[in-house]
C-alpha cells in the first residue's frame, strides 16, 4: 500500500481520536462516580449492573464480561462484592454446573433503576448542542474501530 501525506493525515486523526477517547473514558468513569456515589455504586459496578438489567436472559460471568468488553476477572470481583451486598444472586446454571446465572435481586433492581433516572437528565446536558447527526456519526466510527479490533486489525 503506498504510504503518503494523506495516509499520514488519517493515521495522525485517528491517533488523536484514540488518545481523546482514552480521556473521554476517565472523565466519563469520574462522572459516573459522582453521579451515582451516594446509591452505593461506582461507574464500574453500575456498568455491570446495566450488562445484568439488559440482558434478555440470565448470563454467566464470563458472558457479561464479553458483552462489556471487559475481562471476567475483573466481572467476576464486581459481581462477588455484589452478591455479598444481596444486590446480586447466583442461580444455578441448567447448561454448566460451575458457570451460575447472574440474576438482579430486588435490592438490585432498584438501584439500576435509580441510577437510570438520573442519567437521563445527565445525559441530555450532556447532549445540548451536539446535535443527533454529529453525535450518530462518532457512534458509527467508535463501532467500526472497535469491530476491526475484535477482528485484529
Amino acid at each position: 500500500m503506498k504510504q503518503g501525506p494523506s495516509s499520514d493525515r488519517e493515521t495522525d486523526a485517528l491517533t488523536q481520536l484514540i488518545l481523546e477517547v482514552f480521556r473521554l473514558n476517565g472523565s466519563l468513569i469520574a462522572a459516573g462516580d459522582r453521579l451515582v456515589a451516594d446509591l452505593g455504586l461506582t461507574s464500574a459496578r453500575w456498568q455491570v449492573l446495566g450488562a445484568i438489567a439488559l440482558s434478555p436472559t440470565a448470563e454467566p460471568v464470563a458472558r457479561l464480561a464479553r458483552s462489556m468488553g471487559l475481562h471476567r476477572q475483573g466481572v467476576q470481583r464486581i459481581v462477588n462484592e455484589l452478591v455479598e451486598e444481596g444486590i446480586v444472586t447466583l442461580d444455578d446454571n441448567p447448561h454448566h454446573r460451575s458457570a451460575k446465572l447472574v440474576r438482579l435481586t430486588k435490592k438490585g433492581e432498584g438501584l439500576y433503576r435509580a441510577a437510570e433516572r438520573r442519567q437521563r437528565p445527565w445525559a441530555r446536558k450532556l447532549a445540548k448542542g451536539i446535535g443527533v447527526r454529529t453525535t450518530t456519526s462518532a457512534h458509527a466510527v467508535l463501532k467500526a474501530i472497535r469491530e476491526k479490533l475484535k477482528l485484529g486489525t
